[in-house]
């Protein structure tokens, strides 16, 4: 709903997110982190670096998309992520596939060709956009749950000044009045830097499977919210496939085994 309300340019609006998300996301990182921030961001390794490209990626690509097709035609796809990640963690880490995620994973194509080939579905630049999102923010997951041991906050810190760093130079702060950036901090500090953090620390507390049907919440929420406030009604055949999708993820959380405990970063 904020992203609909802002009347500046995409490039505007990626950068401005970022940048609002980087400070925040800066004052986190040096209250939590024991070392001093100049020490925290010096250290990180390829992992964390690989995570912050991942995210940084995902993140710009989210706010493009959503300019170019419906709220609900990005988020059912990014519920595809974590079905895109055991697909990702099959092949790069050798990662065993159950026949429950394998029967997942034939679910959610079924839901989004459904999506993608119905009238009203996502295509052009707006399908592009959502399927990179999709597998950036899928990699991003594998490469952080193969390293548990290490605290990704400074790596997602670090995609927020990327972000900045390659879209900036194309935005217009001129073009920003008082309504966009109060929209735009909220997007930046509330959207993304409060609830990646707040996400991070939950995901550490309690089991994957609920972690996976939580952030459902999201994905149905979101098309909601715009229907019923900015009248954008999803199509059918999106609304058909998104629920398919849906179900796709809870057949591979529902029942999945508890992952062993996070050690401490």
């Amino acid at each position: 709903m904020l992203q609909r309300e802002l009347s500046v340019g995409t490039a505007t609006q990626v950068a401005g997110r970022a940048f609002f998300a980087s400070l925040a996301l800066v004052a986190f990182v040096s209250l939590s982190e024991r070392r001093g921030v100049v020490q925290v961001f010096a250290s990180i390794g390829r992992a964390e670096l690989a995570v912050a490209v991942c995210t940084a990626v995902a993140s710009s690509s989210f706010i493009v998309a959503l300019n170019h097709t419906t709220v609900a035609n990005v988020l059912f796809m990014q519920a595809v992520a974590p079905i895109a990640a055991a697909l990702i963690a099959w092949v790069a880490l050798r990662e065993s596939v159950s026949g429950r995620t394998a029967l997942a994973m034939a679910v959610a194509l079924g839901g989004v060709g459904l999506m993608v080939g119905g009238p009203g579905g996502a295509h052009g630049i707006g399908l592009l956009l959502s399927v990179v999102m999709t597998l950036s923010f899928a990699l991003g997951v594998v490469i952080t749950r193969h390293r548990r041991d290490i605290s990704m906050a400074p790596a997602i810190c670090l995609s927020q000044v990327l972000v900045l760093l390659a879209v900036g130079p194309f935005a217009h702060p001129g073009s920003v009045d008082l309504t966009d950036v109060l929209l735009i901090v909220v997007l930046g500090v509330g959207q993304m830097a409060v609830g990646l953090v707040f996400f991070t620390m939950g995901a550490r507390l309690i089991p994957a499977a609920e972690v996976a049907l939580i952030t459902l919440l999201e994905i149905v929420l979101g098309p909601l919210w715009v229907w019923i406030a900015l009248g954008e009604q999803p199509s059918a055949t999106t609304l058909a496939g998104g629920a398919i999708v849906l179900a796709a993820v809870v057949i591979q959380t529902v029942g999945a085994p508890d992952e062993p405990p996070v050690p401490p970063p």
